[in-house]
């Protein structure tokens, strides 16, 4: 049963749920809208430290808390449809994931639609990790994680580091992930009234925008149609109320289909990214959760995170 701080959050977001967008929404509008989801995520931790940085070509942001161990790193996607969100707007919550990781968190800025489409965001996040490696930080200390569309991603890219033949990172985590741009699931339906973030309008309009012409069934799309062989321990965070349910379903199926060592949590009565919200307690529960899977996944080692300019 959802507590009451939840419950009273539930009713403050129906209440304040973003407007409804058409096919003919500009990309402005689309943004300010995945805009206003991110400003509920409330205040950044004081303590967290931002370094602006690159891997490569790619830019982000290191983000560190006192905390942090050295040789364990988070390499994060940040959500927003694929078309919207950076680093900067999810730092309260990479902040508080690698405050309860222990970690270093690279959150990336990957490149985003219309301006570069599908699968642009993909060999992003595969230049990121070759380049982590490459500056010696150990696949072993790596963990994958997003939020939102984000965390789709972050199973797209997996599948990518896998089918390149790279040493495969010691985990994946996502919460509310996005995994199937073809909105098949049964939940993105039944939830369409209790889901205060996200429509069906908003994601099938963004994922238009970032697939252009591509298929929506493509595996680097859309990792539920994806193979999941020799891929890592997996854990996956989704809310009861929410549209994307069935995708962190469906990854769990795969995975345990391949043999792959999963943990799949549906938190009652929770919305799309619950964990933002600092107020509720399933928030910290999972966020504990995810920190534990991270750590156990991931020794501290000599090496220390790599801060490239």
């Amino acid at each position: 049963m959802p507590s009451w701080q939840s419950s009273f959050f539930d009713r403050y977001s129906r209440m304040a749920k973003p407007r409804a967008v058409e096919a003919d929404t500009d990309i402005a509008e689309l943004r300010r809208q995945y805009t206003y989801l991110s400003d509920r995520f409330g205040a950044v931790p004081r303590e967290a430290i931002f370094e602006q940085a690159s891997l490569g070509p790619v830019k982000g942001e290191w983000v560190k808390t006192s905390n942090a161990s050295a040789g364990r790193v988070i390499l994060y996607f940040h959500g927003g449809g694929y078309i919207a969100g950076s680093p900067e707007s999810h730092r309260a919550l990479v902040a508080k994931l690698a405050h309860t990781s222990e970690a270093a968190a690279f959150s990336l800025a990957y490149r985003l639609a219309p301006e570069f489409a599908f699968p642009a965001a993909v060999r992003d996040g595969l230049d990121a990790y070759r380049q982590l490696t490459a500056r010696g930080v150990s696949p072993s200390s790596i963990v994958l994680a997003g939020s939102g569309s984000g965390g789709g991603l972050a199973f797209s890219v997996l599948l990518a580091i896998r089918n390149a033949g790279l040493t495969m990172p010691a985990g994946c985590l996502a919460m509310s992930p996005w995994a199937d741009l073809t909105l098949s699931g049964w939940s993105v339906m039944n939830n369409a009234r209790d889901d205060t973030a996200l429509s069906w309008e908003l994601l099938f309009v963004s994922a238009r925008h970032y697939l252009k012409k591509s298929s929506p069934a493509d595996p680097y799309a859309s990792p539920v149609f994806a193979n999941f062989k020799d891929f890592p321990p997996i854990m996956v965070h989704a809310g009861s109320l929410e549209m994307l349910k069935d995708d962190a379903s469906r990854l769990g199926d795969r995975a345990a289909e391949a043999g792959v060592p999963v943990s799949v949590e549906i938190y009652d009565g929770m919305q799309h990214v619950f964990q933002a919200n600092s107020h509720v307690p399933e928030a910290r529960v999972s966020l504990q959760r995810l920190g534990q899977f991270v750590r156990q996944r991931t020794a501290p080692r000599a090496e220390t995170y790599v801060a490239a300019k």
